[in-house]
């Protein structure tokens, strides 16, 4: 079972994971100009897995009327497939690295973090290194270091540079989190967007077993 989510959210101030703000809303009529824009619209819904593969993601939405739009569009996308249980999330749009950060519970290993360069391309550049929790400090620079794209961490051209002790203290989150949380049997932040020491998650996919 894939959380919704406010239960996702729910689980991130626990273990004081930092988010993007944002607002659920049922269509755009409800959508009031509580954020700062520009702006992100996706679609919230049990049926839809990966968002971003069937143009459920609007990015750069810049006014209420850019999210008025997306909305229209993003709900005749769900009609088309016959999804009628969604809610849509606007949330403010991040600026910074992309990463990537989860775990998947093995059978016999238990809870495996895995860290790397995430957003659209993290499948076809699979720039990732893992751990078996609990992670310690030194757990997590190593798993920082030994990725190919750590040079982009360090402030690579106009990126700004992500400060490592605030990676370090989410990738302990995300152990802590697969440890306690036993009946979680994965977990996948795709993209996390750092800049500086605001590592923020902002999309979380959490599958919990029943």
């Amino acid at each position: 079972m894939m959380l919704g989510y406010a239960e996702s959210v729910k689980l991130l101030k626990k273990y004081n994971i930092g988010h993007p703000n944002a607002v659920l809303i049922k269509n755009a009529d409800n959508f009031k100009k509580s954020l700062r824009f520009p702006v992100v619209l996706k679609v919230d819904s049990p049926d839809v897995v990966h968002k971003s593969d069937i143009g459920l993601v609007f990015t750069g939405l810049r006014n209420p009327a850019d999210v008025r739009k997306s909305a229209k569009a993003a709900v005749k996308v769900l009609n088309s497939k016959k999804i009628s249980n969604y809610r849509l999330i606007v949330q403010e749009q991040l600026k910074g690295v992309e990463l990537i950060v989860g775990m998947k519970r093995d059978e016999t290993f238990g809870p495996v973090i895995v860290f790397g360069i995430g957003g659209v391309l993290v499948e076809i550049m699979s720039d990732v290194s893992m751990r078996i929790a609990p992670l310690t400090k030194q757990d997590c620079l190593e798993m920082i270091e030994e990725i190919k794209g750590r040079k982009l961490l360090n402030g690579y051209r106009n990126l700004p540079k992500v400060d490592k002790k605030s990676l370090v203290k989410l990738l302990l989150a995300i152990s802590k989190m697969s440890l306690k949380e036993k009946k979680i049997s994965e977990i996948d932040f795709n993209p996390v967007i750092a800049a500086g020491k605001n590592i923020l998650v902002a999309d979380a996919r959490i599958v919990k077993n029943a």
